[in-house]
């Protein structure tokens, strides 16, 4: 039988949580809190999840799925603690609950009460066998049986399923206790042990090349596994083994890191695979254990990203202090999901400040050029990409997208020969991007410029993506503005077709429809381009054409109509 105390723990959680729910009405029953909870659970909002599930568990203290769900949006919301009560009974309620068993396990791990855990697994505790099996050997390691620790990642190893998981943290083990030999063999996949390299695992593997003083080894695995172009903190990393430096094995300082990097592997393996919550989950309890574990910490702030938890994606980023390497990263980061929630402006100061801090990386002036750009402070723009190319260690095709979108913020603040010239600099970096052919293509038949090689250029860009409504209407735009209106039909039935509420779309095949004598039908396009809210501009022209016709339209602006174009001119 519990013990009172276990039980009034419990009751206080509840009754302190209840009071803080928002909403949440004692009339309104248990079907009110359950369907607030479950309602707040679709749509990831943990905090609300977490306080109607606690006010349902009030009225029904015993069910197991309320827990459950509870104890899952407590740990989402990074709230160890406040799960732990909910899980101990819910093990009471429902022994052997993989949920209770895991959150009361990373309880005991961050409580560091490793007999504990040694002794509940000598017992009836599971988590599940990959769980299970790295958090026993770590915790071997941890009680000082290096001995037993190795015994059972071998029988991992042995295991085809669990196997790369088994061997990549043995390696981290050995390279722990300084075994560096043994840890770069597991890492080079002898033995037959192989595991695919994620980002940690490379940088572990180079930090154990480097105290083997294999430093060209170290950079051929750097080149291999993050190519040419790699992001700061890599390029950082390289320096270090350029510079001949035996670098100190630190990404696992201590078997805790190691039981907290058991959890990350869990959620890196669940990502994509699984349902984004329960990755989450994993990630929180490494964050539980290993607050500095930034992956962890970057993971979670993707995934509540994802789910439009701005607020507390924010919060986690944020999270993340200046001295450390992945600095920029969380601030790129949190920028991002500023912007998301509406607030562009402090996402556009964030960007302003690590601009100014951290001037000689890319990717940051890029992000501030991107923000600026869809706010149509082009000029701006244009600065931030200056930055970004000036800021660059070198040229490849990789390269071409700061031109790309420079050439666009040119273009749209009227400087078209700046823009041409960007535009043909990222086709000159990467010939066939179907972007830029497409946008340059467009331009030159907006402006009535180089009509046969805006043709080919758009065509080009068709042929790698065929099913790109956008590309498809320029296709057939270029052939309407080349007076091949037959050509033009099929093309721009298929533009409407991919993107059938775009209204710029529509107008354009109600002009084609005209341009080959389908007046009716042409009338019908443009009112349907209408009724898809154009710019106020576009708008005003549908308008007029519906009221006199195209041929009157363009003969007002000065154009041939079509109808004598059609004729021959």
């Amino acid at each position: 039988m519990p013990r009172p105390a276990r039980r009034f723990g419990i009751a206080a959680a509840l009754a302190l949580a209840v009071l803080a729910a928002p909403h949440a009405r004692a009339e309104d029953g248990l079907a009110g809190a359950y369907l607030a909870a479950r309602s707040a659970s679709g749509s990831s909002d943990y905090e609300a999840a977490a306080q109607y599930y606690t006010m349902a568990l009030v009225l029904d203290p015993s069910n197991a799925v309320l827990m459950e769900s509870a104890a899952i949006s407590q740990v989402a919301l990074g709230r160890l603690d406040l799960a732990v009560p909910v899980a101990r009974r819910l093990r009471e309620v429902a022994p052997g609950n993989q949920m209770a068993e895991l959150v009361l396990l990373a309880s005991d791990l961050a409580a560091v009460e490793y007999a504990a855990v040694a002794e509940g697994y000598a017992g009836d505790r599971s988590v599940g066998p990959l769980v299970d099996g790295l958090i026993r050997a770590w915790v071997q390691l941890a009680l000082g049986n290096a001995g037993e620790a190795l015994t059972l990642f071998d029988a991992l190893i042995s295991d085809p399923a669990l196997a790369p998981f088994g061997a990549y943290h043995k390696a981290l083990a050995l390279a722990l206790v300084g075994d560096f030999e043994g840890a770069e063999a597991l890492f080079s996949g002898e033995g037959g042990a192989e595991f695919a390299p994620t980002r940690r695992g490379v940088v572990a593997h180079v930090e154990v090349l480097t105290q083997l003083e294999r430093y060209d080894d170290a950079l051929a695995q750097i080149d291999r596994a993050f190519g040419a172009d790699p992001d700061p903190t890599v390029q950082a990393l390289r320096a270090r083994v350029e510079s001949r430096q035996s670098m100190p094995f630190d990404l696992i300082a201590s078997p805790r890191d190691g039981l907290a990097e058991v959890f990350f592997t869990v959620a890196g393996a669940l990502a994509g695979e699984a349902d984004d919550s329960y990755t989450l989950v994993y990630a929180r309890l490494a964050e539980a254990l290993s607050p500095s574990h930034t992956d962890a910490v970057l993971l979670s702030a993707s995934i509540l990203e994802r789910q439009e938890q701005f607020d507390l994606a924010t919060a986690a980023y944020n999270s993340i202090g200046r001295d450390d390497p992945a600095f920029h990263l969380a601030e790129l980061g949190r920028a991002e999901a500023l912007r998301s929630s509406g607030k562009t402006e402090a996402a556009i100061e964030v960007l302003t400040q690590l601009a100014r801090t951290h001037p000689d990386l890319p990717d940051v002036q890029r992000a501030l050029g991107d923000i600026l750009r869809a706010e149509e402070r082009f000029d701006e723009a244009v600065a931030a990409y200056d930055a970004a190319i000036a800021a660059l260690p070198g040229e490849n095709p990789s390269h071409w997208v700061l031109y790309y979108v420079r050439g666009i913020s040119h273009e749209r603040g009227k400087r078209w020969e700046q823009a041409e010239r960007d535009f043909r600099k990222a086709l000159e970096l990467s010939p066939d991007q179907p972007q830029v052919l497409n946008y340059l293509g467009y331009s030159y038949l907006e402006m009535d410029q180089n009509l046969d090689e805006a043709l080919g250029m758009i065509e080009r860009a068709v042929e790698q993506r065929p099913d790109d409504g956008y590309i498809v209407d320029s296709l057939a735009w270029a052939l309407y503005r080349l007076g091949r209106y037959e050509e033009a039909v099929a093309p721009m039935e298929r533009a409407a077709a991919l993107m059938p509420v775009d209204p710029i779309v529509n107008d354009h095949l109600g002009d084609v429809y005209w341009a080959v004598g389908r007046r009716n039908e042409a009338e019908f396009q443009w009112r349907r381009a209408l009724s898809f809210g154009p710019e106020d501009e576009d708008a005003t022209r549908i308008r007029r054409k519906l009221e006199v016709g195209l041929d009157v339209v363009l003969a007002e602006e000065g154009e041939k109509p079509v109808a004598v174009a059609n004729d021959g001119g």
